[in-house]
């Protein structure tokens, strides 16, 4: 490795040695004999003093953002100038020579600041620039984590991690439009959903598994929640009693990552300002119930809808006041809303055993128990004007010993963007895809 310590890393502990350190140009000044540079990379900015005549070698290159390696002392900051709340703040660092790695041309695109007045397209332009300021990093660094902690998570909880393809004859969602390609003189699509291969792979005698990767949505939403290329964290569990089984390992996941969150993502939750409640138990509500709140609240939902935004808020407000939890499970959806795989409770034919998942008012997650039994899918199919024989392979899951079973399917996007309270969806993904965006 060219360098020695990180910048954001280096301590008191180093005082009296002489390091190697690489990073960007944060800030370069000359004052008389002395050049003064803050040296940033990703885990922070460090002060750096060189003679004058250390840096007139690159006086013309040494601008903004230019690479470089500056090896130096360490040295402990006299008292009246320590800067307690800066990581680095309590030493300096002397610097013997400096090596211009790569020059940065001017001006830049975009800002790279901490405050930037940039628009969010000329941002995602330039993402790699975009991703130095400290914000945006910490977003994608907390991501990370929400990344790693849930495969921990379901490893830890016995579910066998399994990568269902992403080229498919057909999608079994019926409430998306599909992206449609060529393939070898057939067509293919990209998969709305691994729906398929996970209970696929539950029947195979697997019985628990999880698929983390893109979901594709041919719809020309612009929306700040929606994308057309997500990336899902998908769940099924066999051998259920009934959906509670699923909502009942959801929570355990949720407590369990927000609890890791707190514990591994200190520093870049407290420089975004994010506070993390971990909730002792989530809250349930029926569609029934919520039609009565939102009915007090001025709004109508008819018997066969789903929530809309607006009443995703509302029902979301409503729970905090009351139950001091930033999510909730909605409960009992209409037949009408769900798809023909979802189980529809006995003797009530207009609801199913399905659930969402708010998210500080906004829908993260749906999950269901799924009907296992052939006849009553193929019924239920027909219900809904789908042509089941034609679903061959689909249709095979559940001639052959179909366990009871249930699962979920979450955006690892959108609960990043509800965890970190951004604005919009685009903000947490790294190269966001909707209907006007495909470069980079």
């Amino acid at each position: 490795m060219l360098r020695t310590h990180a910048c954001g890393e280096v301590s008191e502990k180093e005082v009296g040695q002489t390091i190697t350190l690489c990073g960007w140009v944060d800030t370069l000044r000359v004052s008389g004999k002395i050049s003064f540079l803050l040296l940033r990379d990703r885990t922070g900015i460090i002060q750096i003093f060189l003679d004058k005549t250390l840096t007139e070698k690159y006086q013309h290159e040494l601008k903004k953002e230019s690479v470089v390696l500056v090896e130096g002392l360490v040295n402990k900051r006299p008292d009246n100038q320590v800067k307690r709340e800066e990581k680095t703040g309590s030493i300096e660092i002397a610097g013997k020579g400096i090596e211009l790695l790569s020059a940065a041309e001017t001006p830049l695109p975009i800002d790279v600041v901490a405050e930037t007045t940039t628009n969010i397209d000329k941002r995602l332009d330039y993402r790699f620039l975009d991703v130095r300021r400290e914000k945006v990093k910490n977003i994608f660094m907390i991501r990370s984590k929400v990344y790693s902690k849930t495969v921990e998570f379901f490893d830890k909880a016995g579910f066998v991690a399994i990568q269902s393809p992403r080229l498919t004859a057909s999608g079994v969602e019926s409430g998306a439009e599909e992206f449609k390609i060529p393939y070898f003189g057939k067509t293919a699509s990209l998969a709305q959903s691994p729906q398929v291969y996970k209970q696929m792979f539950v029947v195979s005698g697997l019985e628990k598994v999880y698929d983390i990767g893109p979901i594709f949505r041919a719809e020309k939403s612009h929306t700040t929640r929606h994308l057309t290329e997500f990336i899902g964290i998908d769940m099924e569990m066999g051998f259920i009693q009934d959906e509670n089984d699923v909502m009942t390992v959801v929570e355990e996941y949720l407590k369990f990552l927000l609890a890791e969150l707190k514990r591994v993502c200190k520093e870049e939750l407290e420089h975004l300002g994010v506070t993390i409640n971990v909730p002792k138990t989530i809250p349930k509500m029926t569609l029934t119930e919520a039609r009565t709140i939102l009915k007090d609240h001025g709004k109508i939902l008819p018997d066969n809808e789903d929530l809309d935004a607006e009443g995703e808020r509302i029902i979301g407000e409503h729970v905090k006041k009351r139950h001091n939890c930033d999510f909730v499970f909605m409960l009992e959806y209409p037949w009408a809303k769900r798809p023909f795989y979802h189980m529809r409770p006995e003797g009530n034919k207009k609801i199913t055993k399905s659930f969402d998942l708010l998210f500080n008012g906004v829908e993260i997650a749906t999950g269901a128990q799924r009907e296992h039994r052939l006849e009553i899918l193929e019924a239920q199919a027909k219900e809904k004007d789908i042509d089941f024989s034609k679903m061959t392979f689909y249709r095979d899951i559940f001639r052959y010993g179909c366990p009871p079973h249930g699962g979920i399917g979450m955006g690892l996007d959108r609960i990043t963007q509800r965890l970190l309270n951004l604005d919009n969806i685009r903000e947490a993904i790294l190269l966001p895809r909707d209907p006007e965006r495909l470069t980079p």
